[in-house]
């Protein structure tokens, strides 16, 4: 009786873990369109590209050493057992080690069902990056990089915060981030920064009196869709985090975690609507749609613990936050496309502080120690890969090649060709 309950158990959790992790993957979709949606229509082919290339480079680095570094266990040479393969000796020591820990419904799992999990949130790390810095970054220098990225710079980092090798400060300091809005949003908004640093702003951004010429996309209705998709991969980003499905407790804090990463998204969305027509005088639907992905970044970081009002009031607080970081990055002159540094980023900062209102076992110390050292960490590896890749092969486009648009120069297609007139 007692190895049927943990076999049941185990196809439960296995199960959601890979449901969840296709919902994550789903996210990648949700990227491509958003930031296809958000370039102009010379720069669209290469931007899905980069997304789509991306997402396989993850896939691969993290097989080959990331999951390595990130949880000390490898699947790229040994493959992983299978429940078939587990005879009943193993279900017993299993059974015996999880009973050692108190089990009592605690998560049991498929290994791979972990990676699978593990590693789409690479991808979507890495996907931040791709919006940060496009229409004017050569593409292959942006592959390059997100084999570092992907292998090595987040893996390193999700490892000190989440895998087997843990900071000892951070952990006696209590830092907590449920499902990644420092270890993986602003972790990805801090690679983009140093790359949007080293290659610049495109060119007619900004005026020589520093004015700022607004650049529009070219597909708003794709970048809508972009959002939702986004939006409903998060119930699986932020959902399968909870590790685990079985038991009623558990059931709850599921539903608890689908609820109010629900009610964080309206709440940024409408948030962000309302301070762009204070602003602006206009309906500006840009800014909605990033509104909603900051209420979702907010929210990540604890989606369990809060009230359904207190969720929305932290996505609200994560909408009118990524308006005025937007303004405030175009007032520094750092360009970036699509708002990715902000939503991720600086929201994804916030979202680190938010867990401060629900979880009284988080300490302000810790949430500032550990997003310090996702910070420090990723923008400064990141900062020196940008910076050899610059050295080596560049990074930019030739202004001709900006001009007539990436996709000629580094794809050799257009996305709309029926539409140049050529």
């Amino acid at each position: 009786m007692e190895n049927q309950i943990f076999e049941l158990q185990y196809a439960m959790d296995t199960f959601y873990f890979l449901i969840c992790g296709a919902l994550v993957m789903w996210m990648a979709a949700g990227f491509a369109m958003l930031e296809a949606g958000l370039v102009r229509a010379k720069n669209t082919t290469e931007i899905l590209t980069k997304n789509v290339a991306l997402f396989a480079i993850a896939s691969t680095m993290y097989l080959v050493c990331g999951y390595e570094f990130m949880y000390g266990g490898g699947y790229f040479l040994s493959g992983v057992t299978t429940v078939a393969q587990m005879d009943d000796a193993a279900v017993a020591g299993v059974l015996a080690a999880s009973a050692e820990a108190g089990f009592d419904g605690d998560s049991v799992y498929s290994g791979a069902s972990d990676f699978f999990f593990q590693v789409v949130f690479v991808a979507t790390c890495m996907s931040i990056v791709s919006g940060a810095v496009a229409e004017r970054m050569k593409l292959w220098a942006f592959l390059v990089f997100s084999v570092v990225m992907t292998g090595f710079i987040y893996p390193i980092e999700g490892g000190w915060t989440w895998g087997g090798n843990p900071v000892p400060f951070i952990g006696e300091l209590n830092f907590s981030d449920y499902a990644g809005s420092g270890i993986v949003h602003m972790a990805g908004a801090a690679a983009a920064l140093a790359g949007v640093l080293l290659l610049g702003p495109r060119k007619g951004k900004y005026g020589k009196e520093g004015q700022v010429q607004a650049i529009p996309g070219a597909n708003l209705p794709l970048a809508t869709l972009g959002t939702f998709i986004l939006w409903m991969g998060w119930f699986g980003f932020n959902g399968g985090s909870t590790l685990k499905l079985g038991g009623i407790s558990v059931a709850n804090e599921v539903a608890n975690v689908f609820l109010n990463t629900n009610a964080a998204a309206a709440g940024g969305l409408i948030a962000a609507l309302l301070t762009a027509r204070v602003l602006f005088g206009k309906a500006d639907l840009t800014m909605a749609l990033n509104g909603a992905l900051a209420g979702l970044v907010a929210i990540t970081a604890e989606p369990a613990d809060p009230t359904p009002l207190l969720a929305t009031i932290i996505g609200a607080i994560g909408g009118v936050l990524v308006v005025f970081s937007i303004i405030g990055l175009d007032k520094l002159k750092l360009d970036d496309p699509v708002g990715a540094i902000s939503v991720h980023g600086v929201v994804g900062l916030w979202g680190i502080f938010a867990v401060l209102l629900s979880d009284s076992d988080a300490t302000f110390m810790g949430q500032l120690t550990g997003a310090l050292v996702i910070f420090v960490w990723v923008f400064g590896a990141s900062l020196i890969v940008w910076s050899i890749i610059k050295a080596v092969m560049g990074i930019r486009v030739s202004a001709e090649e900006e001009y007539e648009g990436v996709d000629i120069a580094e794809c050799g297609m257009e996305a709309y060709p029926e539409f140049t007139g050529k």
